[in-house]
């Protein structure tokens, strides 16, 4: 489905004196979107970068079409990661946001510590239209303080411009011959996960020793590393700028959109199952409208409209039957089941755990591994017979493209 015929659909519910979903029996009066109309509310939405559709590439604005209908004004601001979301909640206040959009392992964290408020499922009637294994998750058994937004796996993204290989294993983002062409996530969770994932350990693992050996490996791939990055990824593998990272799979298609070079592979150990999902923060002004939000977000059209525009997939049926999208995308939105079986969720870990992974991350990120003086002029070799052996992957695919 093109954003235009998305952006068409749209305009027609709008006209519409109700929405009858072909999945289910259930009604949505477009009148429940009137309640706030001329009652002058602005909500505070904070979901992360590049992650709703807004307007761009001739894609809908659903924030605007959500104001239009309703007459509530969106305040919308982005993070790059859960645990920057947590700190700024934690420094400023629950009460600053209206709606938040984390991962699972942080809404567990966010509950434990009494920082969410329970949400009226009566508000968001389109809550029936959530596939139910989206439901009952560990995070939020009792589906009391989360709506399930959008899903997704981690995976990696390499430019095929730049390696003959296919790449396939965490083992790759430890491979010298990438010297100084690595990307690596800039948070420790995703970071952790990959190192322990790779040494054949549990994503979730909550032994020390096993967390330690984890550190030391992003140690070793520090050297290695061209730069810890978040929403930077986009400019630099669009851009040419690096040969692999790992990433998010929704996000990756953005950027193969933007660059025909690069590909993406599910690695063959196993990998991260996320599940996005709206939550509201204690204390905040606008809790209803909040939920209206919500609710209009899980209209089948809207959320179509964004998993097209971001890439991600959305847990709501009907709404994935109005995608249009080719093989190779539909086996990164919506993979097999042989690839999800193999993926893990992210679950809040013991507070102890948590604790030295923040002082682990901490000792890496300072970590100065150009502190022995032999390893200076061994670093600058390998970063030379690194790019000499880009340069030439290059030269040869373009002669035999030219053939």
């Amino acid at each position: 489905m093109t954003k235009r015929i998305l952006s068409f659909i749209f305009a027609v519910l709008l006209t519409m004196s109700f929405f009858v979903s072909a999945e289910t029996e259930y009604e949505t009066d477009i009148s429940y979107y009137e309640k706030f109309k001329d009652q002058n509310i602005t909500i505070n939405v904070y979901n992360w970068g590049e992650y709703i559709s807004d307007g761009g590439d001739d894609s809908v604005n659903v924030n605007s079409e959500f104001e239009k209908l309703t007459g509530i004004k969106v305040h919308y601001t982005t993070f790059a990661s859960n645990e920057q979301m947590y700190a700024k909640l934690k420094g400023e206040g629950t009460s600053v946001y209206d709606i938040i959009i984390p991962s699972e392992y942080m809404i567990a964290r966010m509950i434990k510590e009494d920082m969410l408020e329970e949400i009226d499922m009566e508000n968001i009637p389109n809550y029936a239209l959530i596939d139910d294994q989206y439901k009952d998750l560990l995070h939020d058994p009792d589906n009391l303080y989360s709506v399930p937004y959008m899903w997704g796996m981690v995976g990696l993204i390499y430019n095929t411009s730049m390696t003959d290989e296919e790449i396939i294993s965490w083992n790759s983002l430890w491979d010298e011959r990438y010297f100084g062409n690595i990307l690596m996530f800039e948070n420790p969770r995703d970071a952790f996960g990959i190192s322990l994932a790779r040494l054949g350990y549990s994503m979730n693992s909550e032994d020390p020793k096993e967390m330690e050996e984890a550190a030391e490996e992003l140690k070793k791939q520090k050297m290695l590393v061209q730069a810890y990055v978040m929403d930077e990824i986009f400019n630099k593998m669009e851009g040419g700028e690096a040969v692999i990272a790992p990433y998010y799979a929704g996000d990756a298609i953005t950027m193969m959109d933007e660059n025909p070079d690069l590909a993406f592979a599910f690695p063959e150990e196993t990998t991260n199952f996320f599940v996005d999902s709206f939550v509201i923060p204690k204390g905040s002004k606008n809790k209803e409208a909040a939920e209206m939000y919500i609710n209009f977000m899980c209209e089948p059209e809207i959320s179509a409209a964004n998993a097209e525009y971001i890439g991600y997939s959305t847990p709501i049926s009907a709404a994935r039957e109005m995608l249009d999208l080719d093989e190779e995308i539909m086996a990164i939105s919506y993979p097999s089941v042989e690839v999800i079986e193999k993926s893990e969720i992210f679950r809040e870990l013991d507070p102890e755990i948590n604790k030295l992974m923040d002082k682990l991350w901490t000792e890496i990120r300072s970590y100065n591994e150009s502190a022995n003086d032999w390893i200076a002029p061994i670093f600058i070799l390998s970063l030379f017979l690194a790019s000499i052996t880009i340069i030439v992957v290059r030269a040869v695919k373009k002669k035999r493209s030219v053939q």
